[in-house]
């Protein structure tokens, strides 16, 4: 016996922990089998039309910026057609579901165009393949794009389509630009189905999308718009992109600001260039005068502002005028109306100044005046020969001033203040009755305060020539009146108001003297004008008071109208009552009478009225001077014969063969059997006619003769001779007969007694 344990036995067990490792090696292969199998690839074929820049294990797949895919290998296309290479490519599992016949494949590479440089990330990274998913039904063969297909309709933006005559230099990414600012890019472009116009579609950026609205113009700003004549050298770019690459511009008319958004399925037109974007509404203009003119040259201006061009000009088959189609800008549409007028503006050099001087730089023009806003609308005019009679719409003041005859005035001639020119004659035209000339001027703004109811304008033109026995006054406003003619005026008082109106009117008087003087105008009726012109003084005992400013004929032509002005003893002439007759020279076998009138020429006379009365400015004039008796003091009486014989008013009334009064008038009584005499004896001599005395007729010569007697002459003296006269005798007796009373009728013999001429009554006379 000993003392170590006893071995205990156990049965052999068949299992090893070797056998660990192997499944464990299995598991992983299991895992890695499942996760190559999982994460596998699935291989496509895409066709490219050369292999430049792709590489096989290195080009990679990128849609929007991520790798989905690699280059496995690349094999020249077998088939007859041999359409470029075949790239197998192996493609993300996740993105099977997009491997369909319209998702499109192409390959991005750097590249440097007048429309930039794009690709440039491929520098660095290196060429790669890109993709854009489509619908259709699944495919695993495709074909790959030459170029980048188009921005997709559905990215966030503005996507419009522009009509063209002509691509132009426009391409692919092409800018557009607003105030020079690129706001999006051309996406494409073809011709559209009537392969008459190119459709370029646009692409506007988000942030951009509200500038575009229903009545944007789109014009094309490739490269530079060079204008060049006399007025200047103008360049135009929209920015020097547009320079190189070309781009296209747009904008919205400022009147046009508020129009509703654009509807993107509507076309818009793209303009060939700035001006013909800027075109608006077509106006055809009928001309005579069409010298100068250049299509797509001449502008339209309205007061120095261009408001449209001339598109196109079309000579009539004979050659005497031609039709203008004129292109305004839409601003003027409300003043396309009746009443609008065309000119053409051409520099014009004359004694009276150089007119359309501006045409001498620019060239001639087609100047254009709007009718009022509101009238019926038109679209075709005949242009005026020569530019309107007025303006009424420049600034300044407008005047019409009225003349009797248009002496050396033209248009352009100045008007003058204090011989410095303030404004010209823009018109020169006839009154509607054709009895006047109207002068259209305008006074230039800075000198309308010059200008009120107390102006008075008058003709400077030329020479004014004044010539007496006190020597000859020769005038003249300036050299320039001198040659040209001119109108000057000068106001009385700078704060009187303005003439009412919206076109003030003023006479313009023939010379200063005329103008400047003051009074109040009226008119005198004629019968006849002999000898009577405009300058015919008006005088008042030998005072001048008046003058006759020019003369016209009524409208029913029976008689003739002087207007005239009155500057002395207003108040008392210019009322009712008052008297105006010619005086001329008179010869007769009475003697001779306003002989001054031989020299200086006729004149009118006035007679005021003797007492106040309403206002009055017209008159008619006297066929003879009134009577100056029927106011003078003495003693009136009447005469009766059975003729006047050559008796008339003015014939001397004698005494002892000494004038005591005057015969003032006669009529026939109220039987018309006999004449009535009216005599007017001087105060003086009032006391001399008593109820016993005797009148008689001592016009001419009486003779007697008698076989035994011989001749007797008699006459009462030589003065009565030759103008007639009456003469009246007293008789002596005592007491001497009653004193005639005013108005008493005396019986006129045609000869005297014997015992009247014997008469000697003493009277005494008041001293």
């Amino acid at each position: 016996m000993t003392d170590l344990p006893r071995a205990r036995t156990r049965p052999a067990s068949n299992w090893s922990a070797i056998w660990v490792l192997p499944l464990i090696a299995l598991l992983i292969g299991v895992w890695l089998g499942w996760r190559a199998y999982s994460q596998a690839g699935i291989d496509i074929q895409v066709v490219f039309p050369s292999g430049e820049g792709i590489q096989a294990g290195k080009t990679e797949v990128i849609y929007k910026g991520m790798a989905i895919g690699k280059v496995k290998a690349l094999a020249l296309d077998g088939s007859p057609e041999n359409i470029g290479v075949i790239a197998t490519v192996e493609m993300s599992k996740k993105v099977e579901s997009q491997l369909r016949s319209n998702t499109r494949f192409w390959l991005v590479k750097p590249s440097v165009s007048l429309a930039g440089i794009t690709g440039l990330e491929t520098l660095v990274s290196g060429n790669y393949i890109a993709v854009s998913p489509g619908d259709g039904e699944p495919t695993l063969e495709f074909a790959a794009l030459p170029e980048p297909p188009p921005l997709s309709d559905d990215r966030p933006g503005l996507h419009l389509t522009l009509k063209a005559e002509r691509l132009g230099s426009l391409s692919r990414d092409t800018p557009v630009f607003y105030k020079q600012i690129q706001v999006g890019r051309v996406k494409s472009y073809a011709l559209a189905d009537d392969q008459t116009t190119v459709e370029v579609k646009l692409y506007i950026e988000p942030t951009y999308a509200a500038l575009v609205r229903k009545h944007t113009r789109f014009w094309n700003a490739s490269g530079i718009s060079i204008d060049a004549g006399l007025s200047g050298f103008k360049l135009r770019s929209e920015s020097l992109a547009s320079i190189v690459a070309g781009g296209i511009a747009f904008a919205t008319p400022e009147h046009r600001k508020q129009s509703p958004a654009t509807d993107p399925s509507i076309p818009f037109r793209l303009y060939e260039d700035f001006e013909s974007a800027q075109a608006g509404i077509k106006v055809l203009v009928k001309m005579t005068d069409f010298e100068g003119l250049q299509a797509g040259r001449t502008p339209v201006l309205y007061n120095g502002i261009q408001a449209g061009t001339l598109k196109a000009l079309k000579v009539n088959d004979d050659l005497t005028g031609a039709l203008a189609e004129l292109t305004l800008d839409p601003r003027t549409e409300d003043f396309l109306v009746e009443g609008t007028e065309f000119w053409v503006v051409k520099p014009s050099i004359s004694l009276a100044g150089i007119t359309g001087i501006e045409a001498l730089v620019k060239g001639n023009y087609i100047a254009v005046r709007p009718g009022e806003k509101g009238a019926v609308a038109k679209r075709d005019f005949s242009a005026r020969p020569k530019a309107p009679p007025l303006n009424l719409d420049a600034p300044g003041l407008h005047l019409v001033l009225f003349s009797d005859s248009r002496g050396s005035l033209d248009v352009g001639s100045p008007i003058l203040y204090r011989q410095l020119k303030v404004g010209s004659v823009q018109s020169v035209q006839l009154t509607r009755n054709s009895q006047q000339v109207v002068f259209g001027v305008h006074i230039e703004p800075e000198y309308t305060r010059l200008v009120n109811s107390s102006t008075r304008f008058w003709n400077a033109s030329g020479i004014t020539l004044k010539g007496g026995l006190s020597g000859v006054e020769v005038k003249s406003e300036s050299l320039q009146t001198l040659l040209s003619g001119g109108i000057a005026f000068e106001t009385e008082n700078l704060q009187a108001p303005l003439v009412a109106g919206k076109v003030q009117r003023f006479d313009l008087y023939g010379d200063r003297d005329r103008a400047i003087q003051s009074g109040v105008a009226i008119t005198i009726q004629l019968e006849r004008g002999d000898g009577l012109s405009p300058g015919t003084t008006i005088r008042y005992k030998g005072l001048d008071v008046g003058t006759v400013e020019r003369i016209q004929l009524s409208d029913d032509l029976q008689a003739i109208i002087l207007h005239a002005r009155v500057t002395l003893a207003v108040e008392q002439i210019v009322r009712l009552g008052t008297q105006f007759w010619v005086v001329k020279p008179q010869l007769s076998l009475a003697g001779a009478a306003n002989l001054e009138t031989l020299v200086s020429g006729q004149y009118l006379e006035v007679q005021p009225a003797n007492r106040v009365g309403t206002r009055q400015t017209h008159f008619v004039a006297l066929a003879e001077p009134p009577s100056q008796a029927v106011n003078e003091p003495g003693l009136r009486l009447v005469l009766s014969t059975t003729r006047r014989s050559s008796l008339k008013a003015g014939v001397p009334v004698t005494y002892r063969e000494v004038p005591v009064g005057k015969v003032t008038g006669y009529e026939l009584g109220p039987t018309a059997d006999r004449v009535l005499i009216h005599l007017l004896v001087e105060p003086r001599y009032a006391g001399l006619v008593r109820t016993g005395s005797r009148f008689w007729n001592s016009s001419g010569i009486g003779v007697e003769a008698g076989l035994f007697k011989g001749v007797r002459v008699r006459s009462e003296s030589l003065e009565t001779l030759i103008e007639g006269g009456v003469a009246f005798a007293t008789p002596e007796q005592q007491p001497l007969g009653t004193q005639a009373m005013q108005g008493q009728t005396f019986a006129l013999f045609d000869e005297p007694q014997e015992e009247w001429l014997r008469w000697s009554p003493k009277i005494a006379l008041p001293k």
